[in-house]
C-alpha cells in the first residue's frame, strides 16, 4: 500500500527519478537553459562591465566566464542526470541528512528572493511598457501605486497558474515549441537594432575603446560566472529528468553559454548606445521595435520566475515531504507575490548575491565528492569533513573579495573546495547508479 510506504520513499526530492520516467532529451535541455539564461538581469549586469573594463577585455571576459561558468552548471546537471536526485538530494548525499537541512533552507530563502526579484523586474518593464505605448499622464493608472499592484497580481497570478500544472509539460510543449522561437527572435531583433546604432556612431571606436579602471579581467570574468553560479543549486531538479547524461550535459552547457554571451553582450551593446545613467529598459525601448522585442522578454523572464519557484517547491518539499510539490509550489508563489507588493527588493539584492556566495564552496565540495560517482553522506547525519569544507570555503571567497579582488572570488573558491573535497572522498564509499550515457 502506497501509504505504508517509508517517509523517504515518500520524498521525492531524495528519491530518484525512475529511468522509464525520464523524458528530457538534448533540445529540451537546450531550450530550457537558453530561456533560464536569457533575461533582463543577465543583460543589466553585462551593462555593469563597462567602461569599467575595455570592449575588448568584456568580449574575453564574457566569452570564457560563460564558457566555465555553464560547464559547471552542466556538470552539476550531469551528476543530477546520473543520480536522479534533486539539488536537495545532492546535498543531503555530501553533507548527511542532517547538516543538509542548512544549504537547503538557504536555498529556499535564495530562491524567494530571487521569484520575488523577477517579478518586481516584469512589474517595472510592464509599466514602462504600457507608458511607452499609451503615455505617461498624471494620474494615469500605472503611473501610480495602483497599477503596479495589478500588474504584479497579474504577474503574480499568472506564475500561480503555472505552478498548478506540470513542470515538465511546461518545458516540452511551451518552452521548446514556442517559447525559445519568440525569445531568440527578440534577440536577433535587439542585437541588430543596437549593432546598427553601434556602427552609425563608429563601431571601431567601440571596438578599441580601453576601460577606465575599477574592475580587472578575473573581476569582470567573476560579474560573467555570477549567473550561471546561481543556477547551481536548481539545476538538478531539472536535469533528474533527463534521458541520457551526454544529452543532459551537452544541452545545458550549449543553451545557456549561448544565452549568457549574448545577453551580457547585448548588455554591453545597449550601455554603449545610449547616454550615462539611461535605464536598462527605457534603452531597450528607445530601438525601433523595442516595445515588442522587451514584451517578449518580459514573457520569457516569466520562465527564471517560473524556474526559481518549482526548485523552491522540490527544496520545500524535501524538508516537508506531506506537501507535494504542486501544493508547495501554489504556496511558494503566493508568498513571493506578497512580498512583491511589500517588499523594497532592490535594496534587498545585495543580500541575495552575499547567499548566493555560499554556493560556490557549496557545490565545490558536491562536485569534488560525487563529480566523479562516488555517494557519500547519505546513510550519515552529519558529513563533518564536508561541512568543514564549505565553510573553508566561504571564508576564502569573501578574504579573497575584499584583499584580492583582482583575483575574483569564484574560480579560485571553487578551485580550492573542489580539489580539497576530491583528496577528502573515502575510498570505501559505495557507487551512485548511472543513467545511460
Amino acid at each position: 500500500m502506497a501509504s505504508d510506504h517509508s517517509h523517504s520513499a515518500a520524498n521525492l526530492a531524495l528519491t530518484p527519478v525512475p529511468q522509464g520516467d525520464r523524458v528530457f532529451h538534448f533540445h529540451e535541455h537546450a531550450a530550457l537553459w537558453f530561456s533560464l539564461g536569457t533575461g533582463l538581469l543577465v543583460m543589466q549586469i553585462g551593462a555593469y562591465l563597462v567602461p569599467a573594463v575595455g570592449t575588448q577585455d568584456a568580449l574575453i571576459a564574457i566569452v570564457l566566464g560563460s564558457l566555465i561558468g555553464a560547464g559547471l552548471l552542466a556538470w552539476t546537471a550531469r551528476l543530477g542526470c546520473q543520480t536522479g536526485l534533486a539539488s536537495a538530494g545532492l546535498m543531503h548525499a555530501t553533507y548527511g541528512s542532517a547538516f543538509a537541512r542548512l544549504p537547503v533552507l538557504l536555498n529556499i530563502a535564495q530562491l524567494v528572493g530571487w521569484t520575488t526579484f523577477e517579478l518586481v523586474i516584469m512589474q517595472e518593464g510592464t509599466v514602462a511598457i504600457f507608458k511607452q505605448a499609451l503615455g505617461s499622464e498624471p494620474g494615469g493608472v500605472l503611473d501610480g501605486t495602483t497599477g503596479k499592484l495589478l500588474v504584479t497580481l497579474l504577474w503574480g497570478g499568472v506564475l500561480i497558474a503555472l505552478m498548478a500544472g506540470s513542470m515538465l509539460t511546461l518545458v516540452r510543449r511551451f518552452v521548446s515549441r514556442f517559447g525559445l522561437p519568440l525569445v531568440i527572435a527578440s534577440l536577433v531583433w535587439l542585437t541588430w537594432q543596437f549593432g546598427m546604432r553601434l556602427q552609425a556612431q563608429g563601431f571601431e571606436a567601440f571596438w578599441n575603446r580601453p576601460g577606465a579602471g575599477g574592475m580587472g579581467l578575473f573581476s569582470a570574468m567573476d560579474l560573467v560566472i555570477a549567473m550561471p553560479v546561481s543556477w547551481l543549486p536548481l539545476v538538478a531538479d531539472y536535469a533528474r529528468h533527463g534521458k541520457r547524461t551526454a544529452t543532459t550535459l551537452g544541452g545545458t552547457w550549449l543553451g545557456y553559454a549561448l544565452a549568457n554571451i549574448w545577453c551580457y553582450a547585448l548588455g554591453v551593446m545597449v550601455v554603449s548606445t545610449v547616454e550615462p545613467g539611461t535605464n536598462l529598459v527605457g534603452a531597450l525601448l528607445l530601438a525601433q521595435g523595442g516595445l515588442i522585442a522587451l514584451g517578449l522578454i518580459l514573457l520569457d523572464e516569466m520562465d527564471n520566475a517560473y524556474g526559481d519557484a518549482h526548485s523552491g517547491a522540490v527544496s520545500v518539499h524535501s524538508l516537508r515531504p506531506r506537501w507535494s510539490i504542486k501544493r508547495a509550489g501554489l504556496a511558494f508563489a503566493a508568498v513571493c507575490t506578497v512580498f512583491a507588493l511589500l517588499l523594497p527588493i532592490h535594496t534587498i539584492e545585495p543580500f541575495l548575491l552575499l547567499l548566493s556566495s555560499v554556493f560556490v564552496p557549496l557545490y565545490g565540495v558536491i562536485l569534488g565528492r560525487l563529480g566523479a560517482g562516488t555517494a557519500l553522506g547519505a546513510n550519515r547525519s552529519v558529513d563533518w569533513s564536508a561541512a568543514a569544507l564549505w565553510v573553508l570555503g566561504i571564508a576564502c571567497y569573501h578574504l579573497l573579495a575584499r584583499f584580492a579582488p583582482q583575483l575574483g572570488s569564484a574560480l579560485p573558491t571553487l578551485a580550492l573546495t573542489f580539489t580539497l573535497a576530491a583528496l577528502s572522498r573515502p575510498r570505501n564509499a559505495g557507487g551512485l547508479t548511472p543513467a545511460r550515457a
